[in-house]
């Protein structure tokens, strides 16, 4: 499976905020739409960074609650790795593993196109590994 094809699956799109959008309101993006992530973007299109819910939690551990206030470019990872629509799934696992992130923005041409969670990339290898199954079943009781 390719990243394509889990984009396809999803039922939303990339939820996304601006470098000096308020980390207390990027907080309550990550929290009203149940996810990890936001990348961040002037546009929509151009990918700045990306914020998850870990890089706050880190912050606001060492800096306390007034890094709620701060912008979002104050926290964000700037060197954003980003995939492409036609990557695997276990280049995807591989990208993910080795940078130890959980969230992956997916570009074309420098434009934002997607972003896909480890928790997509586990649905799409279990997918994968239910059809490579059912195809030795099928073959077996040929």
């Amino acid at each position: 499976m390719i990243v394509a094809q889990m984009l396809k699956g999803k039922t939303v799109g990339v939820i996304t905020v601006t470098p000096t959008d308020r980390v207390s309101s990027a907080a309550k993006l990550l929290a009203d739409h149940r996810i990890g992530a936001v990348v961040v973007s002037t546009d929509g299109v151009t990918i700045a960074g990306i914020l998850s819910e870990r890089d706050i939690v880190r912050v606001l551990a060492a800096r306390g609650a007034a890094v709620l206030e701060a912008p979002v470019s104050d926290l964000m990872t700037s060197k954003v790795v980003t995939c492409r629509l036609n990557d695997s799934v276990n280049e995807i696992m591989a990208m993910m593993s080795q940078g130890r992130f959980r969230h992956l923005p997916v570009a074309e041409h420098g434009a934002l196109v997607g972003i896909i969670s480890i928790g997509d990339v586990v649905k799409a290898r279990v997918a994968e590994i239910e059809g490579e199954a059912q195809a030795l079943r099928e073959y077996i009781n040929a």
